[in-house]
């Protein structure tokens, strides 16, 4: 009963506990040397147990508007993470380079549970995570490349390699385990949420934790950093609900979660492995925004400016 409830708290209050690592790795950063080291594997545990979840076939079949996929994805992986670089490039070009990584992340695992959240199309958001995962390993290192963004010691191949071993190998193994183990999926699929914010937790701690001195030390860069995230997270979450302008209430609710709440834990190990502890130190920031924001996302949704039947079609 106890375990019940802890595991019902863990789903509720996600934010809280990666909120936690976060402070604890400002205030005790011991562990995190042993931890950098394991992040990989760490990342990759997650996406497999999010995987676990889903009929990644089932979600290719029920794919009806390819054109509707093809739009989303372009507009997600490449439009996206090209404007915000090249907005931001001309008065900080490392910086460019940090929100350029943040925005061209796939969806996060989390959007399907976040759209639930805030009542939008579930169905809608895991085929877009599905769809912007898979495709990530090659538009990910194609902007990289595409850009020019050689002088800052980034391997366009060594990232498509990390990403396609990151996703493809996750994907793949729970998908045979599903087929041949379908009795035990069913029996431990409620831990797999509570033990993916466990890791996402640790994951937040170590690296805080491994670049604690340079935050501590740094308390007003930090703060317009900060902000400057929290000015993305908005223009993303308009993004992504008027590129949704076809859908309904609820399909403009998961476009935006799309846009909004991508795959930040895999930015934060890839920037660990190729980038700078700059750019590292933005991406961990990054958490705050994706972790506060939803609450008034989805207090904003649900007031009478958008109506449940909201829709433009």
């Amino acid at each position: 009963m106890a375990m019940a409830k802890f595991i019902q708290f863990l789903d509720k209050y996600f934010g809280v506990f990666l909120i936690t690592g976060l402070i604890m790795g400002l205030i005790n950063p011991f562990y995190s040397s042993i931890l950098m080291p394991m992040l990989k594997p760490f990342l990759m545990v997650t996406l497999f147990l999010v995987f676990l979840k889903t009929d990644v076939a089932l979600v290719f079949q029920k794919m009806k508007n390819y054109r509707q996929v093809i739009f989303f994805t372009f507009i997600y992986m490449i439009a996206i993470p090209v404007l915000f670089f090249l907005a931001i490039q001309p008065f900080n070009r490392e910086l460019a380079v940090g929100i350029l990584l943040l925005t061209a992340m796939p969806a996060g695992t989390a959007s399907p549970a976040l759209t639930d959240i805030a009542k939008g199309n579930t169905a809608l958001s895991t085929s877009i995570v599905i769809i912007t995962s898979v495709i990530a390993p090659v538009t990910v290192p194609l902007l990289f490349w595409g850009l020019m963004i050689g002088d800052l010691s980034v391997n366009s191949w060594f990232i498509f390699r990390d990403l396609a071993l990151l996703i493809f190998l996750p994907m793949a193994a729970s998908q045979l385990i599903k087929r041949y183990f379908p009795g035990i999926i069913i029996k431990s699929s409620h831990l797999f949420t509570s033990i993916n914010v466990l890791l996402l937790a640790v994951m937040v701690y170590a690296i805080i934790g491994s670049q604690r001195d340079t935050i501590l030390n740094n308390p007003v860069k930090i703060l317009w950093q900060t902000g400057l995230l929290y000015i993305v997270f908005i223009l993303l979450h308009l993004i992504g609900f008027f590129m949704g302008y076809k859908e309904d209430r609820k399909g403009k609710i998961a476009t935006a979660i799309g846009a909004a709440y991508m795959n930040n834990a895999m930015a934060i190990v890839l920037a660990a492995i190729y980038f700078s502890p700059s750019i590292l130190v933005l991406m961990v920031l990054s958490e705050i925004p994706w972790n506060t924001m939803l609450v008034p996302f989805r207090k904003i949704m649900n007031t009478s400016i958008f109506p449940r039947n909201f829709s433009n079609r």
